[in-house]
């Protein structure tokens, strides 16, 4: 994956109610975050190349998550 496996293990055990951390749970923590991103800026460059732009702007990210149900649970941050 494209995120530190280490640095994801050591945000996992921040929280008092983790114990251990196999070592391949990071990895595919990891992964779903790549995952997500991907599918995150993908929707968000649609609407980009909607609005002829060539960048992705924080507004679009918000168009997106306001308009699909699938990301509601960003709509708070």
């Amino acid at each position: 994956t494209k995120f530190p496996t280490a640095r994801i293990k050591r945000i996992m055990q921040a929280d008092e109610e983790v114990g251990k951390v196999a070592q391949q749970t990071p990895i595919a923590v990891g992964k779903a975050l790549e995952m997500f991103m991907v599918a995150l800026v993908t929707k968000s460059a649609d609407v980009a190349r909607e609005k002829n732009s060539k960048r992705v702007s924080a507004q679009m990210l918000k168009q997106v998550v306001e308009s699909d149900d699938q990301w509601d649970f960003l709509r708070e941050i």
